[in-house]
């Protein structure tokens, strides 16, 4: 055997190696994730039933459009900036010193610590948590007397009063909003409808402050809200708000002691649609607000696209994350602490 045809087969004998020890770590990790452990444990107690495999279905959904992806960019989070494409370098790599073969992992935590040290993010932070509390409130403040028109009208108008509701989603999201700058500019039509009836003398400044994107994100998310809370209030018992009347209690008042009370899970859910979502909007503030507006899905699109920096972009995408998925951890268990407590 000459010389090259050794060193080839020494190659592939090392490249097997490598694939082996690349098959057991997965391997290693897949046993060690407990959906996986629970699934391959019901697959085993049951066999592959019809119910089994129904249940498995949402695991595997979770699996790849979430859980993977987000394995993919914590990864990207622990890397540094190259240029090179992609535009980060690796954190796990081999070490072949002709002896051993080992995995060396490089964790990069700088991006992380910049978070901390730059105002730049935790101000985007903060004013997007600040930006999303006031527009779900705006938003449900608009919507519940809606959904509650909706749920009391009759019948036979109800479902035309949803399609109307549902209507703007035909339309993309994008020309909604530019439909807006129109309304909104100095020289806009709600300026000028102003002007015409000789309320103002000068043109409104609304573009490019944050009341106009209070206008643009409670106009697209409004269904959001009003949807969960029809859904609520539909199911709403009159009987209640006839017996409050007769024992004298006054109608706003029994809005507030009976409807809300009941029309609750459908608040919360609204305002969960809403909240979620507001916090990384991205178009809606670079269309309508001003330099000034920030938030941190501007910031996170600009370290992508403009500063090619990966992997800061996936640490502001990581803590954002965590920023939004705790509390509403927290808050279920609460809320399932407080089922069982009634019970």
């Amino acid at each position: 055997m000459s010389f090259g045809s050794a060193t080839q087969e020494a190659t592939k004998a090392r490249w097997s190696a490598r694939a082996a020890v690349i098959l057991s770590a997965l391997r290693a990790t897949l046993s060690a994730w407990p959906p996986s452990r629970w699934l391959m444990h019901l697959v085993a107690s049951r066999g592959p039933s019809g119910r089994a495999l129904a249940i498995s279905l949402p695991y595997a959904w979770l699996l790849v459009f979430f859980l993977a992806p987000f394995a993919i960019v914590l990864k990207i989070s622990f890397s540094e900036a190259d240029v090179a494409i992609p535009p980060y370098t690796a954190i796990f790599g081999f070490v072949d010193d002709l002896e051993s073969l080992y995995v060396e992992i490089k964790l990069n935590l700088s991006n992380y610590v910049l978070l901390v040290e730059d105002s730049l993010y935790y101000r985007a932070y903060l004013n997007s948590l600040r930006i999303a509390a006031i527009s779900t409130a705006l938003t449900l403040a608009v919507g519940l007397p809606l959904a509650y028109a909706m749920a009391r009208a009759p019948q036979r108008w109800r479902g035309t009063l949803l399609m109307m509701v549902i209507l703007p989603f035909w339309t993309s999201s994008l020309i909604r909003v530019y439909a807006w700058i129109g309304i909104l500019k100095n020289e806009g039509l709600l300026n000028g409808f102003l002007q015409w009836l000789g309320i103002i003398n000068e043109p409104l400044a609304i573009m490019n402050f944050d009341i106009a994107v209070y206008i643009g994100i409670v106009y697209s998310y409004l269904p959001f809200m009003v949807l969960p809370l029809y859904a609520s209030l539909e199911k709403l018992d009159l009987s209640l708000l006839e017996a409050a009347a007769d024992l004298g209690c006054r109608p706003i008042k029994a809005f507030w002691v009976i409807t809300v009370p009941l029309a609750m899970p459908g608040i919360i859910a609204g305002c969960f649609l809403v909240f979620i979502p507001v916090v990384g909007e991205v178009v809606i503030p670079d269309l309508l607000g001003g330099s000034e507006t920030l938030m941190i899905g501007k910031t996170l699109w600009s370290e992508f696209f403009n500063n090619h920096d990966w992997p800061v972009a996936s640490a502001v995408a990581i803590i954002l994350l965590l920023v939004l998925v705790v509390p509403i951890v927290l808050f279920q268990r609460h809320q399932a602490a407080r089922q069982e407590a009634a019970r």
